[in-house]
């Protein structure tokens, strides 16, 4: 079996370990790993500011070069052991396309894959990181009016990315779709939102975009399942979307992280 992992964090990565590129490829190629993609998190849109304390939610847009160049290094180092592929992980931001898409017509030559996400959400002019942590995310159900509407906005969200224009260089993969779940045994949904999971992946499907199949889920404690989970994955499979396992390991150590769960 082909063994790839398309969602790999690095040391470029503000909120993240400083575990060198080579602890992640080396680690990739001890548990069998034909390829994988770092897909860093890209430097937020120009015009916004992060929500986050430490405002570490992208990386600086002074060194993305040196990351690209970083990262053409080690694929010539490595590259009779392990296809190493250069991405971003880059955020769907609500109002701030245009700016997105600049990025991407930047950075996106140098791209050989990319992931796009959603993390923050907009309720009547405050943004918040939905998954930076459960105070934040209790704090959100305070203004959203319930932990259901919060998702409802996640989703639709998540809906306008994947429908976005974001040029000729936007990411051909959606991320952890199910991402608004992260806390979900301490808040839980009253519903289970099947048709506006079903409506994205239809459009996923329309667009010919692939999905990230996400183990991080696993190893939050107040998740306890992937991003998305597996009645998901098998919908999706039947709409002939292309499933990419991801770890989103942000430590060498988090690379695999909950494969063997997962089918």
């Amino acid at each position: 079996m082909v063994k790839v992992d398309g969602h790999v964090h690095t040391p470029f990565c503000p909120h993240g370990s400083r575990d060198s590129f080579e602890m992640y490829v080396e680690r990739a190629i001890v548990l069998d790993y034909s390829a994988i993609t770092f897909t860093e998190h890209a430097p937020l849109p120009v015009g916004f500011r992060d929500t986050t304390p430490e405002e570490d939610s992208g990386m600086d847009p002074s060194r993305i070069g040196d990351y690209f160049d970083a990262l053409d290094v080690l694929k010539e180092k490595y590259k009779d052991k392990i296809i190493i592929r250069s991405g971003l992980e880059v955020d769907y931001i609500d109002g701030f396309e245009k700016e997105t898409a600049e990025i991407l017509a930047t950075y996106g030559p140098r791209m050989d894959d990319s992931i796009l996400s959603v993390h923050f959400l907009e309720h009547r002019g405050k943004w918040d990181c939905l998954d930076y942590s459960p105070d934040v995310f209790e704090s959100m159900i305070g203004y959203y009016g319930s932990v259901d509407e919060i998702y409802k906005r996640y989703y639709k969200t998540v809906l306008q990315s994947v429908r976005a224009d974001l040029g000729f260089y936007k990411p051909k993969r959606i991320g952890h779709i199910t991402l608004v779940k992260k806390f979900q045994k301490l808040f839980p949904a009253s519903q289970s939102f099947t048709d506006e999971i079903s409506l994205i992946l239809q459009e996923i499907a329309g667009r010919n975009l692939a999905l990230d199949y996400n183990g991080a889920g696993f190893v939050k404690p107040y998740c306890g399942e992937s991003y998305p989970p597996p009645d998901v994955i098998k919908q999706a499979r039947t709409l002939g979307i292309k499933i990419v396992y991801g770890s989103d390991a942000h430590t060498a150590d988090g690379l695999d992280q909950g494969r063997d769960l997962m089918k």
